[in-house]
């Protein structure tokens, strides 16, 4: 089967799109509006970009042609949080994906617990085992007229690692993080069938 998107229609190329490049990590992304309501939401275009300065980035797609508050918020105030989503919070995360008013805060709505962040005001998931703070370093916009995302470039200025989870050699113990990954459709996947590959020298 060959598919060419130029002739395929943007959902089901977004289909494929969400189905092949998998699995992918959850950015659950904690902001604050101009009005000082919280919000947090998941987004699993989601990626590291480099080390030096640490820097991550997030792509939000518009809601019906506007933008969602997790983009307006960055954009607004220049701050987020990106809290790591483990398995144990797999169901809160999944409520905090829903379509909310922007007045509502998705905190109280998933039962989190929003706790003051170091050196952003957006709070941190205090249930959430790894929190990155960052700033916004630029918003990029790519896609086509009407179908824009947002690909948020920000850079991490501090983490919160829940102790347990730093090995000696300042790494994370991925497999006491019980993270998860995004699919296709309502599918997630965990990280907890781990194996080794060596890097060749």
């Amino acid at each position: 089967m060959i598919i060419d998107p130029s002739q395929n229609d943007p959902r089901n190329t977004y289909q494929l799109l969400v189905g092949s490049v998998v699995p992918r990590p959850i950015a659950w992304v904690s902001t604050i509006a101009s009005d000082g309501t919280l919000n947090v939401a998941p987004f699993s275009f989601f990626m590291g970009v480099t080390a030096n300065p640490p820097t991550l980035a997030i792509s939000t797609g518009l809601k019906r042609g506007v933008k969602k508050d997790t983009l307006l918020n960055v954009e607004q105030s220049g701050e987020l949080v990106v809290n790591i989503v483990v398995e144990e919070l797999g169901e809160q995360m999944n409520t905090t994906s829903g379509d909310f008013p922007p007045n509502v805060d998705e905190f109280q709505v998933a039962g989190l617990t929003p706790v003051p962040s170091k050196r952003v005001r957006p709070p941190r998931v205090a249930e959430s085992p790894i929190n990155i703070e960052c700033v916004l370093k630029q918003v990029v916009y790519v896609g086509n007229e009407g179908s824009q995302s947002g690909l948020i470039i920000a850079e991490a200025v501090l983490w919160h690692i829940r102790d347990d989870l730093l090995t000696p050699q300042n790494t994370i113990d991925v497999a006491k993080l019980h993270a998860i990954g995004r699919l296709s459709g309502n599918w997630y996947t965990r990280t907890q069938d781990l194996y080794e590959i060596t890097r060749p020298t």
